[in-house]
This record gives C-alpha cells, sequence and structure tokens, in this order.
C-alpha cells in the first residue's frame, strides 16, 4: 500500500482509546483539525517527552480547533497508565494489530544491534476539517515539534 501524501484524504480508521470507546478518524471532519501523531511506546523518554509537549501546549492546540490522537502498538491498559501519569490530555489509542501503522506508512523495518525488527516510526500527519491531509512529518524530532505543528496549524 503507498504512503498518504499532502494533499489526499486521510485513510480512515476506527480504533480503541485509552477510556475503552471506539475513536473514527472520519468523525473529526467538519469538526476540528487532527494532530494524528505514531510513536513507538508508552512512557519511554522520547515518547513521553513528545507527549508532555502535547500536553504542555493543549491550550494553544484548542485555540487553533485542533484535537491530538496519539497512536501506538501499547495496550489500553497501557495507555490508561501513561495518561494517568503524565496527565495526558489528549486521546491515545491502541493499535495492537497495526491496521491504522500500516495504513500510515508507519511501520519501518529496524536494525539495531544486528537484529532486524518491525516498528513504529514517529510520525505526525496534520488534518484539515476536511480531513486532507496538510502537513507530513516522518522521522519526527521531538525537540519543538509541537511547535512546527502549532505554526502549521495557524496556516491552514
Amino acid at each position: 500500500m503507498d504512503e498518504p501524501q499532502v494533499g489526499q484524504t486521510a485513510p480512515d480508521f476506527t480504533l480503541p482509546e485509552s477510556g475503552w470507546n471506539q475513536v473514527t478518524l472520519s468523525d473529526f471532519r467538519g469538526k476540528k483539525n487532527v494532530v494524528l501523531y505514531f510513536y513507538p511506546k508508552d512512557d519511554t523518554p522520547g515518547c513521553t517527552k513528545e507527549a508532555c509537549s502535547f500536553r504542555d501546549n493543549m491550550a494553544m492546540l484548542n485555540m487553533d480547533d485542533a484535537v491530538v490522537l496519539g497512536i501506538s502498538g501499547d495496550s489500553l491498559k497501557s495507555h490508561k497508565k501513561f495518561k494517568e501519569k503524565y496527565e495526558l490530555p489528549f486521546t491515545l489509542l491502541s493499535d495492537e494489530d497495526g491496521q491504522a501503522c500500516r495504513l500510515y506508512g508507519c511501520l519501518k523495518e529496524k536494525t539495531i544491534f544486528g537484529k532486524t525488527s518491525i516498528g513504529i516510526e514517529r510520525s505526525t500527519f496534520l488534518i484539515d476539517k476536511k480531513g486532507i491531509i496538510r502537513e507530513i512529518w516522518r522521522k519526527v524530532k521531538v525537540d519543538g515539534h509541537s511547535e512546527e505543528i502549532l505554526e502549521k496549524l495557524r496556516q491552514i
């Protein structure tokens, strides 16, 4: 499957969230801009720093009429603990079977210490209220990332 591109309609999916409800991406169409971010693992240094940066910028993201949806392959139980520990005020979705990660081209082969495995590449997609992908960040560097997103949000 081809990776989504800027200007295309964001691929739709339904995943469970940390409160055990189902969230469908297309439900936000016509209502909110969506910051859809994929991250490797709950409660690891880089992922925690990224999540806390979104948390710390929530007031500005809300002013730009945006919701944040974080996706990893972790369980709902893991997401719940992560949200509570860091007081994360946004939705974390569990993609244990990799459905959304595959749709967005975020499952990548990694080789660490000579061992190859498949993991989630830290990626962010900015989706406007019409459901169109407006910006894509791959191999995200956490420092300054939420500020980059805020800058792009103000342009749409």
